[in-house]
C-alpha cells in the first residue's frame, strides 16, 4: 500500500532519529548503510511528491514521482570530496532521474548532491576501473554542484535580528541572511542560542546537532 505524504514525512523523522541515536552509540555510518538508503528513498518521495517503487528490490528505481518519473535514488554519509557514486549500466535502462543524498553526519541534515535527468547525470559519469563496465560519479564533482533545498516547504520561520531561520518539512534547518542560504549553520545558531541565554547542549550534556539548536530557538522565540 503506498504511503501518504504525511507518512512518509513521519518516516523520514523517525529513520534520522534512529540513524542519529546509532550514531551516538558509537555504530559507524558504514553498519547503516540500510538505514541510510531507507532515508534517502523516503526523503526522494517527499521532495518529488511521489512513492516509494511497488516492488521489493525493484530493478533500477527506487521512487516514482508524481510526474511518473522512475528514479534511482543513492544515499551516501561520506563526508569530505573523496569517494565515488556507483552505477550498475545494466539497470540504468530503467531509469529516468538520478537523485543522489548526502547525510550529513555532522549537521544531521540531508543534502542534495544531484538532482537530474538521467542523460545529465550520465554525463558525470565515467567507468571505474577493473569494475567490468560499472560506472560512478566522483564525489568532488558531485559537491561543485550542489543545490539547496529550495523546493522543501518551510514549516516554520523565525527572525532573529538579521538572520531567518527555518525548519523545513524534512526537519532541515537553515539560516538566510539578505536572502542568501548561510552554510554552515551551527556557528551561528550556537551565537544566536547564546544572545538567547538558551544552552547548546542537550540532555544528556552533548553539544547539540544543527537540527536539534535550531528547532530549539525557533520554539522558544514562538513560545
Amino acid at each position: 500500500m503506498a504511503l501518504t505524504q504525511m507518512q512518509v514525512i513521519q518516516s523520514l523523522g523517525e529513520a534520522m532519529s534512529w540513524f542519529e541515536r546509532e550514531l551516538t552509540w558509537g555504530v559507524p555510518p558504514t553498519e547503516l548503510r540500510h538505514l541510510i538508503g531507507r532515508i534517502g528513498e523516503l526523503y526522494a518521495a517527499l521532495i518529488t511528491n511521489g512513492q516509494m517503487a511497488t516492488a521489493v528490490n525493484q530493478q533500477g528505481y527506487d521512487v516514482v514521482g508524481a510526474n511518473g518519473e522512475r528514479i534511482s535514488v543513492k544515499t551516501t554519509a561520506v563526508m569530505g570530496s573523496s569517494g565515488h557514486i556507483a552505477f550498475n549500466p545494466n539497470t540504468l535502462i530503467s531509469v529516468d532521474r538520478i537523485i543522489i543524498l548526502r547525510i550529513n553526519t555532522e549537521e544531521m541534515q540531508i543534502e542534495t548532491l544531484l538532482n537530474e535527468e538521467k542523460g545529465v547525470a550520465e554525463s558525470l559519469m565515467r567507468e571505474t576501473r577493473g569494475s567490468s563496465g560499472k560506472l560512478a560519479i566522483s564525489l568532488s564533482k558531485l559537491i561543485s554542484i550542489k543545490k539547496p533545498n529550495s523546493n522543501i516547504s518551510v514549516l516554520k520561520s523565525i527572525q532573529i535580528s538579521d538572520y531567518t531561520i527555518k525548519e523545513l518539512e524534512n526537519g532541515t534547518i537553515e539560516v538566510e541572511r539578505d536572502n542568501q542560504v548561510l552554510t554552515p549553520a551551527k556557528p551561528i545558531l550556537r551565537e544566536l542560542a547564546k544572545q538567547l541565554n538558551i544552552s547548546i547542549l542537550n540532555g544528556a550534556g552533548n553539544p547539540m546537532n544543527t537540527r536539534q539548536l535550531g528547532s530549539l530557538i525557533i520554539k522558544t522565540t514562538i513560545s
